[in-house]
């Protein structure tokens, strides 16, 4: 966890919301010098700031509705710090909570030094990063849909002459298939959806590709060069990730992905872990997808979970290879380097199991 702890003259809380906003603003010394619900206008914003913008910092929660803020402060020159929502137990616990009492304890937050810091995304990449989102969102509907075509002919157990899942959707009218005029019109419903979908993805990754190769190419195609990575799977990385100086070191990456279980102790007692919420989960879908795509084309990968399986179970196996992509996608960002299969796999293997060539992969 991080805390915004720098020095400023006054300290500004808002308390945001999509038609209102509750705005505090503290001197240095504690005293509430500004207190006001206003509307969500930047030209109100910069009417109540006026006369503190010289040394003023401006914190918000991290929901739904930051963006124009974010944005509104780097254009005025304002500095501008992101609250993470599920680290701010001060507000969230109080036995009383209003919008006017939230907005002070955002400001006190920032002045005390305890303002638990979230990552306010750049404006340049984060339209193509809320794309990419939008785009899996879409995927995952489509899955589901075909999920519900192939439960269907399961349901009234009607046999087909492709196979099973998506082939079924190449028979031509396959809501012929079934007597029920109603059940026809679902299938069909199904796969109207489907194949509309399948053009809207198909145009959202063109874009997001387009924007990839502007905002960062060289990273893009390093990712491509961990086996199991892909085309989707390098933009989910690249995009969220960002910028990955942000992370002072391996480990607060690895938490950050979710690919490592946070223990809680009290006395020298470990009472189990927790934070599983906390953290990237576009991230740690893009890492297990990888790993899942690894293990079912490299043998070393294979091996790795054959050994891993028989001393931790097979879940733990897979989320250690998650484990291992995250932290070489991390280096190959930082250093810039291709993959290398032989440092990957280091230590990793049974033994008198080779590995394939790869490039060197050092600082």
């Amino acid at each position: 966890m991080r805390f915004y702890g720098e020095q400023r003259r006054f300290y500004c809380g808002i308390d945001l919301h999509a038609s209102k906003m509750y705005v505090c603003v503290l001197d240095d010394q504690g005293t509430v010098v500004l207190h006001r619900n206003m509307w969500t206008e930047p030209d109100s914003l910069k009417r109540a700031l006026a006369p503190y913008r010289e040394s003023v910092v401006v914190g918000a929660e991290c929901m739904f509705s930051w963006y124009w803020v974010a944005d509104w402060c780097r254009e005025e020159g304002v500095e501008f710090v992101l609250g993470h929502a599920l680290y701010m137990k001060a507000i969230h616990g109080g036995k009383a909570k209003n919008d006017r009492i939230d907005s002070e304890k955002i400001a006190r937050l920032l002045r005390g030094g305890t303002f638990p810091l979230a990552h306010a995304y750049p404006k340049e990449m984060r339209g193509t990063r809320d794309l990419l989102r939008r785009r899996n969102l879409f995927v995952r509907r489509r899955a589901e849909l075909l999920a519900h075509v192939q439960n269907t002919f399961t349901q009234y157990n009607v046999p087909t002459t492709s196979g099973k899942g998506r082939d079924r959707l190449r028979e031509g009218d396959v809501g012929s298939s079934f007597e029920d005029p109603s059940v026809q019109v679902m299938l069909n419903a199904d796969i109207q959806v489907i194949e509309r979908l399948d053009e809207t993805i198909t145009d959202l990754e063109t874009h997001v590709l387009k924007h990839a190769k502007v905002h960062d190419p060289a990273r893009l195609h390093l990712l491509r060069t961990i086996p199991g990575v892909g085309k989707v799977l390098s933009l989910v990385m690249l995009y969220e990730i960002q910028d990955v100086n942000r992370f002072e070191n391996i480990g607060q990456f690895a938490s950050y992905a979710r690919l490592v279980a946070c223990a809680k102790e009290s006395a020298g007692k470990k009472q189990g872990s927790g934070g599983r919420k906390i953290g990237n989960a576009h991230l740690k879908w893009a890492f297990s997808e990888a790993a899942a795509l690894m293990i079912r084309s490299s043998p070393e990968a294979k091996a790795f979970m054959e050994k891993m399986t028989r001393q931790r179970g097979k879940a733990r196996a897979v989320a250690l290879v998650a484990a291992k992509i995250g932290r070489v996608a991390y280096w190959i960002m930082k250093w810039k380097q291709p993959f290398d299969a032989r440092q990957f796999w280091k230590n990793s293997l049974p033994k008198g199991m080779p590995t394939v060539e790869g490039a060197a992969m050092t600082p």
